[in-house]
C-alpha cells in the first residue's frame, strides 16, 4: 500500500476527534439488543433460550475485530469505516425485515448470522476511530482512549432517550434507524477521520482542549441520566421531548467547538511541530518544514518507514542495507517500540495483560449480563435504575481512568497497570458485598463494579499501545478484546447460569429468589479478581522500569535504539 500523507495543521486532529464522538456513539449500537429482543420473542415466537443465544451472537460480533485491526494497517480509515457501514446496513436490515414482517419465515440461523454481522460493525467503527485518533494524539493516549470509550459507554443512554422520544418506543422503528441512520452518520463523518500530524506536546492549549472535551462528555452523561429518570416518572408533550432531544444533539456537537475556536482565534494559535512520535515518522503535506525530531531514530528505524508503508517493502530495504553493510542485522523490538502481532504474541507481558483483562472485565460482564436477574433475586422491583447506575458509573470509570492514569504516568511514570490492581482489589470488595447481601449494599456494589469495569476496559487500551506500539495496535487491541466474550462465556454462561438454575430448581421454579441465587458465583468471582490482583501487581513491578524509561521526560518518548 502506498504511503499515506498526513493532514497538516493544528485543527484537523481536533476535527477528527469531534467526528469520532459520533462514530463511537454509533459503535454502541449493540447495547440496543434489550430494546428490541422482546419484539423478536413476541413477533417471531422465539423462546427465551433462543433469545439468549441471539444475545451471545450480539456479544460475539461486537468483540471479534481481528480483521478490522489488520485492515487498519492496510487501508485508510474511511475504508475501514465503510466496511462497518455495510455490515450495519446488511445485518440490521435483515433483522428489521423479520421484525416488521416484511419478510415472513426467515430461518433462525439467518437471524443469528445477521445479528453477528450487525454487531460486528461496532468493531470496525471503534477500531477505525480509536487507532486513528491515538496515532493523531500519540502523547495523550490514555486521555484519548478515555474520551472515546467513555462516549461508547453512554451510547446506551443516548439510544434509550432516542427510543423513548423520536422512535415512540417502537422496536421496528429502532431497527430501521439502526439500518439507515447509523450508516448515514458514519458516512457523513468519514472524510473528517483521517491521519493527521499530531499537535505538539509543548502546546499548552492541548491540555485545555482535552479538559473541555472531557467536561462536555460528563455533562452529556449527567443530562442523559437525568432524562432517563424524567421519562420514567413524568409524561411530557412531544414538543418538550423534541427540545430535550435537541439539547442532546448540541452536547454531542460540543467537541466541534475546539476547531471552531482555533479558526476564529488563529492569531493566538501556535505553530504545531510535527512529532517524531513514538511509533512513526510523521511528515506534513505541502511545503511545511520538518522540525528536528525529539529523539534521533536509529538507522533501522529509518528503514522501517511510517505506519502505512508495506511491511514487505521495508523488510526488503533492511535486507539490502544489511547486504551493503549500511546497517547491522535487524534486532527484535523492545517494549515501547513497534511490535508485529506475532512478536507481541510470544511476550510474557502480552499474556499477563490479556489474562488480567480477561479476569477483570470477564467477571464484571458476568454481573452486567445478569443484573436484571440479580435485582429480582434481591427483591428490587424496577431493575432499570440498577442498569442505569451501572452504565453511568461505567462511563465515569472509562473517562476517569484515562485522565487519572495519564496524570500519574506523566508526573511520576507510574504504570497504568497499578490502577488495574487497585480496581481489582475494589472488585473483590464489591463481590463480597454482593455475596453477603447486607441491607443497602446492592446499589453501592453495583456502582463500585461499574466504575471498576470502566477502569479495567479503558486502561488496557493505552497500556497495550505503550508496550507494543501503535503500528500494529489495531490487531493487538482487538485480540485483547477477546477476553470479554471468553470471560462472559465462562463466568456468565457456565458459572452463573449453572448456579442460578441449580438454586431455582431447589425452589421448584424457573425464577430464583434470594441471595443464594448468586452467592456462590459472587464468591468465585471475588477469588478470580483476587488472582487478577496478584498478576497485576507482578506485571506492574515488571513494567515500572519500562515506564520510567518511556516517560522520563514527562511525556511519551521512545528509548534510543541500540546498535545490536
Amino acid at each position: 500500500m502506498p504511503k499515506l500523507k498526513l493532514k497538516a495543521g493544528s485543527r484537523p486532529p481536533w476535527v477528527g476527534l469531534a467526528a469520532a464522538v459520533w462514530v463511537e456513539i454509533s459503535a454502541g449500537n449493540g447495547y440496543n439488543f434489550p430494546l428490541y429482543s422482546s419484539a423478536l420473542k413476541s413477533v417471531l415466537g422465539f423462546s427465551q433460550q433462543q433469545i439468549t443465544i441471539l444475545g451471545v451472537a450480539n456479544d460475539f460480533g461486537e468483540n471479534v475485530g481481528l480483521l478490522a485491526g489488520i485492515a487498519c494497517n492496510k487501508f485508510p480509515p474511511w475504508a475501514v469505516l465503510l466496511v462497518g457501514v455495510f455490515a450495519c446496513f446488511l445485518g440490521y436490515g435483515v433483522i428489521w425485515l423479520a421484525v416488521s414482517q416484511t419478510i415472513i419465515g426467515l430461518p433462525y440461523w439467518v437471524l443469528w448470522i445477521a445479528l453477528v454481522v450487525a454487531a460486528n460493525s461496532n468493531a470496525w467503527f471503534g477500531t477505525a476511530v480509536l487507532v486513528t485518533n491515538m496515532r493523531n494524539f500519540p502523547l495523550s493516549r490514555g486521555t484519548v482512549a478515555g474520551i472515546l470509550k467513555g462516549y461508547v459507554g453512554i451510547s446506551a443512554a443516548a439510544y434509550t432517550v432516542l427510543y423513548s422520544t423520536l422512535l415512540e418506543q417502537s422496536a421496528s422503528q429502532l431497527l430501521l434507524f439502526l439500518t439507515l441512520g447509523i450508516p448515514v452518520i458514519c458516512v457523513a463523518m468519514m472524510y473528517f477521520i483521517r491521519p493527521c500530524a499530531p499537535p505538539s506536546g509543548e502546546d499548552s492549549s492541548v491540555h485545555a482542549h482535552f479538559i473541555f472535551t472531557q467536561a462536555a462528555s460528563v455533562l452529556l452523561a449527567i443530562y442523559l441520566l437525568t432524562l432517563t429518570v424524567i421519562y420514567d416518572t413524568v409524561s411530557l408533550s412531544d414538543a418538550v421531548s423534541y427540545i430535550l432531544l435537541a439539547i442532546v444533539v448540541i452536547l454531542l456537537l460540543s467537541p466541534l467547538g475546539i476547531p471552531v475556536k482555533m479558526t476564529l482565534f488563529r492569531a493566538n494559535a501556535e505553530t504545531i511541530t510535527p512529532l517524531a512520535g513514538s511509533t512513526e515518522h510523521l511528515a506534513q503535506e505541502g511545503d511545511s518544514t520538518q522540525a528536528e525530531p525529539l529523539l534521533s531514530p536509529s538507522s533501522s528505524a529509518s528503514n522501517l518507514g511510517s505506519f502505512f508503508e508495506s511491511e514487505y517493502a521495508s523488510d526488503v530495504e533492511i535486507l539490502l542495507a544489511v547486504g551493503e553493510g549500511a546497517v547491522k542485522k535487524k534486532r527484535r523490538p523492545r517494549r515501547g517500540e513497534d511490535f508485529k502481532f506475532h512478536e507481541a504474541f510470544v511476550k510474557a507481558d502480552f499474556w499477563l495483560l490479556w489474562v488480567i483483562y480477561f479476569l477483570g472485565v470477564g467477571s464484571g460482564v458476568t454481573v452486567l449480563n445478569n443484573l436484571a436477574q440479580i435485582g429480582v433475586a434481591f427483591g428490587v422491583d424496577n431493575t432499570t435504575i440498577l442498569l442505569s447506575l451501572f452504565s453511568f458509573c461505567n462511563f465515569v470509570g472509562r473517562l476517569g481512568s484515562g485522565a487519572l492514569s495519564e496524570h500519574f504516568v506523566r508526573t511520576r511514570a507510574i504504570p497504568r497497570t497499578l490502577w488495574m490492581t487497585c480496581t481489582l482489589i475494589i472488585m473483590v470488595l464489591a463481590f463480597v458485598l454482593y455475596a453477603l447481601a447486607l441491607n443497602g449494599t446492592l446499589y453501592v456494589s453495583t456502582a463500585l463494579l461499574g466504575v471498576c469495569c470502566g477502569f479495567q476496559y479503558n486502561l488496557m487500551v493505552p497500556t497495550a499501545s505503550e508496550l507494543f506500539g501503535l503500528k500494529h495496535f489495531g490487531v493487538i487491541y482487538n485480540f485483547m478484546l477477546l477476553g470479554n466474550p471468553v470471560g462472559a462465556l465462562l463466568f456468565s454462561g457456565l458459572l452463573a447460569g449453572y448456579v442460578y438454575d441449580a438454586e431455582a430448581a431447589k425452589q421448584g421454579s424457573s425464577t430464583c429468589l434470594g441471595p443464594e441465587c448468586f452467592r456462590l458465583t459472587f464468591f468465585v468471582l471475588a477469588g478470580i479478581c483476587g488472582l487478577g490482583t496478584f498478576l497485576s501487581i507482578f506485571l506492574t513491578i515488571r513494567l515500572r522500569p519500562v515506564y520510567k524509561m518511556l516517560y522520563s521526560s514527562g511525556s511519551f518518548r521512545l528509548p534510543q535504539a541500540s546498535d545490536h
